[in-house]
Order: structure tokens, then C-alpha cells, then sequence
């Protein structure tokens, strides 16, 4: 039941939103107006552009749409499924998510459009992480499904329905997290441009050794016990 949720998993769900929402904010702010945290506007643009322009914008498209995907994949082969459980290696994953943001970061300083891609594969890497708990769907790098579903337990609960509340608090967190997140990356765009993205690699590179630790700790006390 998602009532049993345990806090960490409310508090990492906040953080991940919040570097999806600044990495997202330096791609819009930084990759000509365009989103690399999710996919829905970068196909359609798609749509677009394969009627009214050039085979190198359309390739490019592409290719950002595919590198979110191959991040995806980099994660369900590294973790072995989506349920959320203490165990996985969400370290290793996030610790390529850091090793993606940084290489994104300094191929964009030198103009290479690879770097685009790096940051889309990272992204996806990241959504894939946890995609759900106790019946819950966690998606951290974008908002749509969660207020789709938060609407859905709206209209529910004014059918008569009971409302579940900590599955609707766990929502709110990720939709905060996402939007503080682009505001602080838009911020620090201004100052560092693409170097702004120091600070989510720095986030989930320390998210990454905290989940370790604790990992390592929870399992020499179940040896003990």
C-alpha cells in the first residue's frame, strides 16, 4: 500500500524532480528552446520539422528522442525491473546519470551538439530508475501523468470514492521538486550557462553514495541480527 510509503522514497522522488526540472531548464534556456527531460513536445516538433525543414534537424531530432530511449534501456539493464526495491543497483545508475550530465556539460562548453544527447540519455536513465511503488507510478523527469492521475483521484473522490492521500502528497512533492528545480536551473543558467550543470551531476552523484551507504548498513545489521 502506498500509506506504507517510506519517507526516503518521498524524499528521493523530490530530488530527482528537482534535477530533472533543472536539467530540463538548461535545455530549454540552452538547446535552442528544447526540452530533453521528456519526449512528448521533441516528437511532435519531430512531426513538424519532417514536413517544413531539413534532414539534419530531423536527424537530430531523432537522435534526441533515441538517446533518451537508449538511456532508458542503459537503466532496466542495469536494475532488472521497474518495481522499486532496496537491493538494486540505483547507485551504479545514478552514478552513470552524473558521469552523462558531466560529459553533457563539457562537450556543450566546446559546441558540440552531442552534448544535447548526453543530457536526453540521462534523463532517460533517470525516469526509468523507479517507475513504480506500491501502485504508484514515479515518474520524475516530467509532470504530465502525475497531474493526469492527481485529476483522476479528484474526480473520484467528488464521486464518493475514497481519496488517498499520501499517494496525492507523493505527487504534489514530485511536481514541486520539478518546477523548484527549473527555477533554480534557470537562475544559474544565467551565471554559468552549461556549466550549471555541475550541480545536478554533484546532486546525483552524493544521491548516489547516500543510497550506498545506507545499503551497506541496512545489510551489516540484517548479517548481525
Amino acid at each position: 500500500m502506498i500509506s506504507k510509503l517510506p519517507r526516503w522514497v518521498e524524499f528521493g522522488a523530490f530530488i530527482l524532480a528537482f534535477v530533472a526540472g533543472y536539467v530540463n531548464a538548461v535545455g530549454l534556456l540552452g538547446f535552442e528552446h528544447q526540452s530533453v527531460s521528456h519526449l512528448s513536445g521533441t516528437a511532435t516538433l519531430l512531426g513538424t520539422e519532417l514536413i517544413s525543414s531539413s534532414a539534419q534537424n530531423v536527424l537530430h531530432l531523432v537522435a534526441v528522442l533515441v538517446s533518451f530511449f537508449l538511456g532508458a534501456g542503459l537503466s532496466g539493464f542495469i536494475l532488472h525491473g521497474s518495481t522499486l526495491r532496496l537491493g538494486r543497483h540505483y547507485d551504479t545508475a545514478l552514478y552513470l546519470e552524473c558521469i552523462l550530465l558531466l560529459s553533457a556539460l563539457v562537450l556543450l562548453n566546446d559546441g558540440a551538439i552531442a552534448g544535447h544527447y548526453l543530457a536526453s540519455a540521462a534523463c532517460g536513465l533517470q525516469n526509468a530508475l523507479a517507475t513504480t511503488y506500491s501502485g504508484a507510478i514515479v515518474r520524475t523527469t516530467h509532470v504530465t501523468g502525475i497531474f493526469t492521475d492527481l485529476g483522476i483521484m479528484f474526480g473520484a473522490k467528488l464521486r464518493g470514492e475514497s481519496f488517498d492521500k499520501r499517494k496525492a502528497i507523493l505527487f504534489l512533492i514530485i511536481i514541486t521538486g520539478f518546477v523548484v528545480g527549473g527555477v533554480i536551473g534557470a537562475v544559474l543558467f544565467d551565471h554559468l550557462v552549461f556549466n550549471a550543470l555541475i550541480i545536478p551531476s554533484a546532486i546525483v552523484l552524493v544521491l548516489g553514495v547516500g543510497y550506498r551507504i545506507y545499503n551497506v548498513k541496512r545489510a551489516s545489521k540484517k548479517v548481525e541480527s
